[in-house]
């Protein structure tokens, strides 16, 4: 294996084309090949180097041919090309076995010797892992269809959801401890909880301001109807936010008016699904 190196040096201006070893080497292997890039010499001219190394196939003497180079004008690359031919030079490529290579004998291949084979656990792992797999499959489809044999939806209408809210309120006694606005919040979100529930009015998400504006214009409440629930939600927003102490007798009359409105409007048709509720809040699922 040896090196070989091209270098073409031209004025400025110009542009080569290095040769293509390739299709004059027949009696060499290209192993690498690296262009150095270009530089320029003591006299301004611009020197383009690549190095290749080569490989012999064979021993003996072989010949290097001569190669060109192409240059052109690169402001007129239309115009006039020219070439150079390098002088063709022969290589000796001698045997590193020297004289002794003459008396080299090639050896018989031998008879065929067999590999002892070793004992393999590899299915034994491949049964282990596909019991696994299987075992985790029949459990995964155990639980899925155990729980679903668990699992019973439960309806309720309205206004015993709402009716339960009441006495969870009442049973906390937070008119007693003076926590008055805690109540009036607790009572005002059942109600709009319920009317949600009852109507479809998305009553919890709105303002009082927005949801009597929407109720204005639907027809499942009537107009007495309407006038209680604007009145029922000022006075807990006077409370809620105004810093507004109610009477005792004021606060009996917002539960009793809670109840009259449930009373007045319940329906059993409509239901509502309380399987996955939890004791803040109602999942809402229509029948």
């Amino acid at each position: 294996m040896f090196n070989d190196q091209l270098e073409a040096a031209i004025e400025s201006g110009y542009d080569v084309n290095m040769p293509n070893i390739n299709e004059v080497l027949a009696n060499f292997g290209i192993v690498d090949w690296t262009n150095l890039g270009e530089k320029l010499d003591a006299n301004n001219n611009v020197v383009t180097t690549y190095q290749y190394r080569l490989e012999p196939f064979i021993s003996g003497k072989f010949p290097i041919p001569a190669f060109k180079f192409g240059f052109y004008d690169v402001n007129n690359p239309g115009d006039n090309h020219y070439e150079l031919e390098t002088e063709p030079i022969d290589i000796e490529v001698t045997s590193l076995l020297g004289e002794q290579r003459e008396n080299l004998q090639i050896s018989d291949i031998e008879g065929v010797v067999s590999i002892p084979k070793k004992v393999s656990y590899l299915w034994v792992w491949i049964l282990f892992a596909a019991v696994i797999v299987i075992a985790a499959i029949c459990i995964f489809i155990f639980l899925k269809r155990k729980k679903v044999k668990e699992i019973v939806r439960i309806f309720k209408p309205a206004h015993e959801i709402a009716y339960e809210r009441l006495r969870v309120l009442v049973a906390q006694n937070l008119v007693e401890e003076g926590k008055i606005k805690e109540f009036y919040e607790g009572i005002s979100n059942i109600l709009r909880h319920y009317i949600e529930h009852r109507f479809d009015l998305r009553a919890p998400e709105r303002t009082t301001e927005e949801f009597l504006y929407e109720i204005q214009y639907t027809n499942v409440l009537s107009k007495p109807d309407k006038e209680s629930l604007g009145e029922f939600l000022s006075h807990c927003d006077m409370v809620k936010f105004a810093k507004y102490d109610p009477t005792e007798e004021q606060i009996q009359k917002t539960f009793d008016l809670v109840k009259s409105f449930i009373e007045k409007t319940k329906s059993v048709e409509k239901k509502i699904d309380v399987t996955e509720t939890t004791k803040d809040e109602v999942e809402i699922r229509s029948a």
